[in-house]
Parts: C-alpha cells; structure tokens; sequence
C-alpha cells in the first residue's frame, strides 16, 4: 500500500503524523511511504532522516493526496486540502466533525473513507489516539493559565502556589476525565487550590484516591459549578462526549459572577467548548476578553509542544496505521472492532451515530463484513 504522510497546514501546528521509525517499520513490510518535504521539521525531525529509514520525500501535498491510499495526518483536513480528497482513499487523523458542519459535509461529498482517532476505541472501551493528546492538553492547560492569569496578560495578577502568608489560585476543574486528571496533578504539583468536578461518582472516587490533599472533588451539577465559578481563579474546561459536541456547563451569565481577569482554558473547544462564550483561537492569538474574564481556546493546544506530542502520538496510531497498510480498512476493522468504531465516514454515508444526530444526517453502521 501506499502511505502518505503531508505537511500540516493548521495555523501554528508543529506536529507530524509518522516518525522515522514508523517509515522503516512500513517500507520493511513493503509498503511505500511518500512524506512531503518538511512535514517533520516542526517536530525536530529533517527530511534526511525519514530517507535514511526508507521514505520518498515529496514536494507536494497533491502529490501525496493523488497517490496514497492511505494518508494519515494529525488535524483535520483544511479547506485547501478538501479538494484533494478522492473516493476510496483512507483519511487517518482527528476530524472532530461535530464541532464544524462544512468540515463534515465537504468531507462526506467527497467519498473518502475517515478514520477519526479521537473515535478509536481500545480493547477496554478506552480512547487510545485520544488520550495522549488530553495527557499533553492537561498539563499545558495549567501552565497556560499560570501565564494568563499574570496581569501583563490582563489576568487577576496571582501566582498559582501563593506565597507564606498569601493564599494560593483556586483552579477550578470541569471534568474528571483523562484531561482534568492530568490537570489536577499539575495544579497539585503548584501548590494550588484544586476542585474537579464530574457526574460520575466512582470516577470521583477515584480520583479522590489518587489525589494530593489540596485537590477536593466536587459532583458536577448546576449549583457546584456556579458556586465554584464564583470562587475560581482558573477554569480548566476538560468534558467530553466521544464524537459528540461538548455540554455547555459554563453559560453566558456565569460569567459575571466570575472574578475580572479570572481565565478559562477551554480545553474542549475541539467538540466545540464546554462554554457559551468560547470561539476557537490560535497559538499566535491565543485570547481574547469577555466581562473581564481572559479567554484562551486554542484547537490545537498539544502542537506548540510538537517534539512532545508527535512522538506521544505515534506511539499509540502506528499500530493501527500499519494494520490498515497490511489488511486493508475491511481487514484491519474485522480484526479489531475498536478500529472499527473510528469510521466515521465510508463509501459518502455518515457512520458515526453523534455527528448524524449533531447535524440531523443519515446514519448507517459501518460493518467491515457487510457485503
């Protein structure tokens, strides 16, 4: 099979979808593996590097689209690349389709075959492609409102730890899930005060295990949330619902029982924000202000720290990327149902059931063994 890795085009994205050792792994197997030129600089990695380990460096993007059976990227196609696609082709990267209808049906008129990583799902219901990236986010999310609480950034001028005498940040976190756990262990580790909220008990419980004395947990309903919005220096927005628009749990109102220059870190901006006020930002304009509250909502957080995040990545997409170069996208599904489960989109029908419901589409189950 042929194996297309471009360069990515998103605003402030430095990550790259294949490493060297992935383009050896490939190549021995007998596949070709096509790079366009300079698609791994941003990550530290030089072209020279994946020819030394079997890959074809090309100029071209279009040459990649036009060849390859299967491209695997890191963000969603833009839309100068939405041409490119073609029917039968296997597109292998994060969609989050239910966050951008024109995405979605550009995508779905041109019969390519999309494999969402943040759909994958591992052999215990877990999201394997997802989790990686929320470690990243999780942790970058507290040293971002760290810097964006300091009052050059117009925040409320407090250091996170405090100081003897001087009372720490309170950080108030929005779900318990893989992105509020790697949160909270930072805050923890700055000596903040720190209260996760979520409406699943027993994940409460354990991460109130696990936990350092300084993180409390919280369930999350109505009033929990405004109480502790009220209270909150720092808001990490950290809920998700797998291929699903994000809940809105942080509305227009609360945000004027907030704190002047109190920040949120809308982490799930990706599924469209968990607050009513967020709009998607960019490393170069990361924030913006609204009744005094410091907004940072970058889609793609994880691709400043791109060393980082690529190889994290890589570690956890490889394997499904080379099952699908070996048995083909029917093969590799039948072998491993949570593969399966990524398909969102195959042969011009939608087949992921929370992006048909977002936009009132048809839905019809991908089968690998439907005839």
């Amino acid at each position: 099979m042929i194996v297309g890795v471009p360069r990515e085009i998103k605003q402030d994205e430095y990550r790259v979808a294949l490493i060297p050792v992935g383009a050896e792994e490939l190549t021995q197997a007998g596949h070709r593996v096509l790079v366009e030129r300079g698609a791994g600089l941003g990550s530290g990695i030089p072209d020279e590097l994946y020819a030394q380990n079997g890959a074809e460096i090309v100029d071209s993007a279009q040459q990649i689209f036009a060849e390859a059976e299967l491209v695997i990227k890191v963000k969603e196609p833009l839309g100068a690349e939405w041409p490119l696609l073609r029917a039968g082709q296997m597109l292998f990267t994060y969609f989050h389709f239910a966050a951008d209808e024109a995405l979605t049906r550009r995508v779905l008129e041109t019969g390519v075959t999309a494999l969402a990583y943040e759909t994958l799902r591992g052999p215990h219901g877990d999201l394997p492609c997802l989790t990686p990236m929320s470690e990243v986010a999780g942790r970058m999310s507290i040293q971002e409102g760290a810097k964006y609480l300091e009052r050059p950034q117009e925040g409320r001028g407090i250091l996170l730890g405090g100081v003897p005498g001087v009372a720490p940040a309170h950080i108030v976190i929005l779900g318990g899930g893989v992105v509020g756990k790697n949160a909270a262990r930072i805050a923890a580790g700055f000596q903040a005060d720190v209260a996760i909220l979520d409406i699943n008990v027993d994940r409460l419980r354990y991460l109130e295990d696990i936990m350092p004395a300084n993180v409390n947990t919280l369930f999350s309903d109505r009033h929990n949330i405004r109480e502790q919005l009220a209270l909150a220096d720092l808001v990490i927005g950290a809920v998700l619902i797998p291929g699903a628009l994000a809940p809105r749990l942080v509305t227009a109102d609360d945000l004027k029982i907030m704190k002047p220059g109190a920040v949120i870190i809308d982490v799930a901006i990706d599924q469209g924000g968990c607050t009513e006020t967020s709009r998607p930002t960019t490393h170069s304009e990361p924030t913006y202000i609204i009744d005094g509250i410091v907004h940072y909502c970058v889609t793609n957080m994880p691709g400043a720290v791109g060393r980082t995040s690529t190889y994290a990545l890589c570690n956890v997409t490889f394997p499904y990327a080379l099952s699908l170069a070996e048995r083909g996208l029917t093969g590799a599904c039948a072998a491993d149902p949570g593969l399966a489960a990524a398909v969102n989109m195959h042969a011009g029908r939608v087949r992921n059931r929370a992006v048909a419901e977002t936009f009132g589409m048809p839905f019809e189950e991908f089968s690998p063994t439907a005839r």
